[in-house]
C-alpha cells in the first residue's frame, strides 16, 4: 500500500540531471506525488521529454537546459523555478559524471569536467537554492547524490573523491542550515543506469531489475515533511538494501605528547596504532601490515609415513 507523504503536494522542486536515469525517476515520482518540478538537464531535449511526460499525466513541470557548472546559470535555473511556481521548496542535486581510470591513466581535462559537474555543480545549485529558501523563510530540503564509492573504490579515484566532497558538503550544510529549517541529506544510490553500463564490475553487482524507480521513494521521503528532524545523514539504497552510512570519526586510542618527532611517531605505530589500522576502501581491504595476522595461512598437506 502506498502511503501519501506529507508536504510534497503543491511544493516546488528542482531536480538536476533529470533527463534520464535516476534524475528522471526522481522527477516523475515527485510529480506523481503532486509536486511541481523544474526538470533540469544539460541536454535540453531530454529535459523537455521528461517534462512532457509529467504534463502528459496531468502534472506540472518545466524544462531547463542550464548547466550546473556555471554559477550564473545555476542561479537562473532556481530563479526560473521561483518565477514559475512561486518558490523552491526542495532540491535534488543529481547531475553527475563518472568514468573508470587508473591514476596513471587520468587526463586533466576529463578530471576537471567531472569535478566541475559533481562538486562545483552541487555547490553552485545548492547555494542558489538555499538563497531562495532563506529569502522565503519557510525552510526546505536538499538531497545531494553521493555514492558508496566515496569510501574508496578501484579505478574510480576522481569520481570517489568528488562524491566524498559531496558527503562532506552535506554534513557541513546540515550544520549551517538547521536553524533556518533547511534539511540537508545525501543518498548513495545504486541502480541500473548508464553509469553502471560503463563498468563490467558494476553490471555484475547491479542487475537490470534494480531500476531507478526503486531508489525514488527514499528521495521523496527525505524531501517530505515526514523526514522532519532528519538532517546531516547519508543513506545508501541499492534496491533491496537500505541503510545509513556511518560518518568518519576520531578513533581511540588518542595518544598525547607535548611534541611529536619522527621516532615517537614510529613508536606509536609500532606499539599502539599497528593493531588499530583501518580496513580501507569500499571493499574493506586490510592494510598490508595487518594482513599477515588476518589472512588464513595455507593448509600444510598431510604426508604419508
Amino acid at each position: 500500500m502506498n502511503t501519501q507523504l506529507r508536504g510534497l503536494r503543491d511544493r516546488a522542486m528542482v531536480v538536476t540531471g533529470a533527463g534520464r536515469g535516476l534524475g528522471e525517476a526522481f522527477a516523475l515520482h515527485l510529480a506523481q506525488a503532486g509536486a511541481a518540478v523544474l526538470v533540469n538537464d544539460i541536454d535540453a531535449e531530454l529535459a523537455e521529454r521528461t517534462a512532457e511526460t509529467i504534463r502528459g499525466f496531468g502534472g506540472r513541470a518545466i524544462a531547463s537546459g542550464h548547466t550546473v557548472t556555471d554559477p550564473e546559470q545555476a542561479q537562473e535555473m532556481v530563479e526560473r523555478c521561483v518565477a514559475e511556481f512561486g518558490a523552491v521548496d526542495g532540491l535534488v542535486n543529481n547531475a553527475g559524471l563518472n568514468y573508470e581510470a587508473l591514476p596513471w591513466q587520468e587526463e586533466p581535462d576529463r578530471v576537471r569536467e567531472l569535478v566541475e559537474v559533481n562538486v562545483l555543480g552541487v555547490i553552485y545549485t545548492g547555494i542558489a537554492a538555499v538563497k531562495a529558501m532563506m529569502a522565503r523563510g519557510r525552510g526546505g530540503a536538499i538531497v545531494n547524490v553521493s555514492s558508496g564509492a566515496s569510501l574508496g573504490q578501484r579505478k574510480l579515484g576522481v569520481y570517489s573523491a568528488s562524491k566524498g566532497a559531496v558527503a562532506s558538503l552535506t554534513y557541513s550544510w546540515a550544520l549551517d542550515l538547521e536553524e533556518a529549517g533547511i534539511r540537508v541529506n545525501a543518498v548513495c544510490p545504486l541502480a541500473h543506469t548508464r553509469m553502471v553500463w560503463q563498468s563490467e564490475r558494476s553490471l555484475r553487482s547491479c542487475p537490470p531489475d534494480r531500476t531507478p524507480s526503486r531508489i525514488a521513494p527514499l528521495v521523496l521521503f527525505l524531501l517530505s515533511d515526514d523526514a522532519e528532524g532528519i538532517t546531516g545523514q547519508m543513506v545508501r539504497c541499492n534496491g533491496p538494501q537500505l541503510h545509513i552510512v556511518g560518518q568518519p570519526h576520531l578513533k581511540a586510542p588518542i595518544l598525547e605528547r607535548t611534541t611529536w618527532d619522527a621516532d615517537t611517531v614510529r613508536r606509536a605505530f609500532d606499539e599502539v596504532f599497528g593493531a588499530h589500522l583501518e580496513p580501507y576502501g569500499l571493499e574493506k581491504r586490510v592494510p598490508p601490515r595487518l594482513r599477515k595476522w588476518t589472512e588464513t595461512p595455507p593448509t600444510t598437506p598431510l604426508r604419508s609415513a
